[in-house]
């Protein structure tokens, strides 16, 4: 079987959140799994590109509008990653450095879908399943059956997975020349609320969507930035398959990342990491250390992060530490960077990404704080979860489906109800009533570290999802 996956994001060629992460192992464990994976992604002028040897495999010209544009396929000679990688490179366009916020990302968007189906059309590269990621491929499903030039592949089955339904691409009609032609008697599976809209186009005309938790294909019926009503109406062809981790680039036991490697059988030398995170920003051993790791964004909840560490100061005495790295709104920096400085034995702020710093907080933390808003799957909790950090959760989204509290059977987390600081400081609090009792604490490190979030099952259930549209396969 066949498969394309087309995504903005792929780790760790391009990567800006959690999308990047499940584009860069889904597609290795499934050909693991025996199935013929391979990711198409724009070209970006980035360190992974640059390193790595690339061969031309198709070149075409193509209109976006009444410009004519140049374009070709590119594909990484190795198979590093475990995959075919292919990238749309088109000078001037996608030949830049970053993935988004680009004045003409629309176009860049539309130009990528455009390419990658002239391809597939022109080269008889038809797969079996063309898999988009988020709305930046969300046109792919419509322009399939309801444009006459790709009427050759027009059958090709198609899977949308929604890893963030609040960002939907939406565009005014005013744009609509962008496209090549369509059946504009179609032209309403193209709309929601007076704009063209990517997302609400997909996941009306994929075959099958999917949500990267079950909790959060309920949870888009009820808050999705405006496409409640649609996510109800399609809900038939919805399913939530809760992401993976890749096992093989987070694992403790051999993570060259870390201060030390440990693993379940050698749990106490997890200690080594923390004192050595603890040694590098001036904070004692002897307190739990919470941590925070993600986008400084009120979805996260990041807002809520300096107002509930410094009462948590206050109230617990100072007997706990706080550790954020993160980067996002000026103003949640700057709220932060404040706390920094009122508390500076108690808490510390990391303004900026670093990927081996994350490693290291995620194996040197104790506790790891999530208090979003919206979180469809996450993935910071299975690592923390990976690396026997106690994840701290709001009740939402993947969170609700991948953390069972401490207080239920064979739970081995924190869950509140509501991204609030009065819920944050009682979440801390029992965390600090949790590491003042080692043996349970030891206890729960062991239960998290035995769990399974590998791609494994994750990667079973797509390919249950894929057989269901091609059964002869």
């Amino acid at each position: 079987m066949r498969i394309y996956h087309l995504s903005a994001e792929c780790y760790p060629v391009a990567k800006v959140g959690g999308l990047g992460d499940v584009v860069g192992a889904l597609p290795k464990y499934q050909n693991q799994a025996g199935l013929n994976a391979a990711v198409v992604l724009p070209y970006y002028n980035r360190k992974f590109v640059r390193e790595h040897q690339f061969d031309v495999v198709f070149r075409a010209s193509n209109l976006l509008g009444t410009k004519r544009y140049e374009f070709e396929i590119l594909k990484e000679r190795d198979n590093v990653l475990g995959f075919e990688l292919y990238l749309v490179h088109i000078p001037g366009l996608l030949d830049r450095e970053e993935v988004y916020s680009y004045p003409d990302e629309r176009e860049q968007f539309i130009a990528y879908q455009l390419a990658f189906l002239d391809w597939i059309n022109w080269s008889q590269q038809t797969p079996d399943i063309i898999h988009c990621h988020d709305h930046h491929s969300g046109l792919v499903p419509f322009l399939l059956q309801h444009s006459a030039l790709y009427k050759r592949i027009s059958k090709t089955k198609t899977v949308f997975t929604i890893h963030n339904g609040q960002y939907h691409g939406a565009f005014s009609w005013d744009k609509v020349g962008l496209l090549p032609e369509i059946d504009m008697a179609s032209a309403g599976l193209l709309e929601w609320n007076n704009a063209i809209n990517p997302l609400a186009a997909a996941v009306k005309c994929c075959d099958r969507y999917t949500t990267v938790s079950p909790s959060y294909l309920y949870e888009l019926t009820k808050q999705s930035n405006g496409l409640e009503y649609l996510f109800y109406l399609e809900g038939q062809k919805g399913s939530g398959i809760i992401n993976g981790i890749d096992t093989q680039v987070w694992d403790p036991a051999t993570d060259k990342m870390i201060a030390a490697n440990y693993s379940l059988k050698k749990i106490k030398d997890k200690e080594k990491n923390k004192q050595a995170l603890c040694e590098r920003f001036e904070l004692s051993t002897d307190k739990p250390l919470v941590a925070f790791i993600g986008r400084l964004v009120g979805e996260k909840g990041a807002d809520l992060i300096a107002e509930a560490f410094g009462k948590s100061v206050n109230e617990l005495g100072g007997q706990v530490n706080f550790l954020v790295l993160g980067t996002g709104e000026i103003d949640i920096q700057d709220e932060l960077k404040v706390l920094a400085e009122r508390y500076p034995e108690s808490c510390k702020v990391y303004i900026g990404y670093d990927e081996e710093l994350s490693h290291r907080i995620y194996a040197g933390a104790d506790f790891l704080l999530m208090p979003s808003r919206v979180e469809p799957c996450g993935l910071n909790q299975l690592y923390s979860l990976r690396y026997g950090t106690v994840p701290i959760v709001r009740s939402t989204g993947g969170l609700k489906d991948t953390v069972i509290d401490f207080g239920d059977e064979n739970g081995y987390g924190i869950r509140f109800n509501n991204a609030s600081v009065n819920d944050i400081c009682y979440s801390v609090g029992r965390a600090l009533s949790v590491y003042q009792n080692t043996e349970h604490l030891q206890l729960l490190r062991k239960r998290m570290m035995a769990l399974d979030f590998s791609w494994n099952q994750s990667t079973n259930q797509y390919i249950q999802l894929y057989k269901s549209l091609i059964p002869n396969l």
